[in-house]
């Protein structure tokens, strides 16, 4: 299920996606899209929390995460179907 993303999260959001589409990044390559922003931690935790974002361990290191953005299109239309549930 994907929820509503307040405007400041869908700022960085559009940033990152205009970056980075739907190919796999690390916090650090983040960080270079989104600079001089402290709170990218929270705003990568509440994208996956929105369902906006996917987190998996790296296999090459296990101490790095690697995410992925969930196309708005898909999102937005996940979105959508669960309005019309209501």
């Amino acid at each position: 299920m994907v929820k509503h993303l307040p405007e400041w999260i869908m700022k960085r959001y559009a940033k990152l996606w205009s970056k980075f589409k739907e190919e796999d990044f690390t916090k650090s390559e983040a960080e270079k899209v989104i600079k001089g922003d402290s709170s990218l931690p929270v705003l990568l935790s509440e994208l996956r929390k929105a369902g906006w974002l996917e987190m998996k361990m790296s296999q090459d290191d296990a101490r790095k995460t690697i995410y992925n953005l969930k196309n708005p299109a898909e999102a937005i239309m996940g979105e959508i179907k669960e309005f019309n549930k209501k």
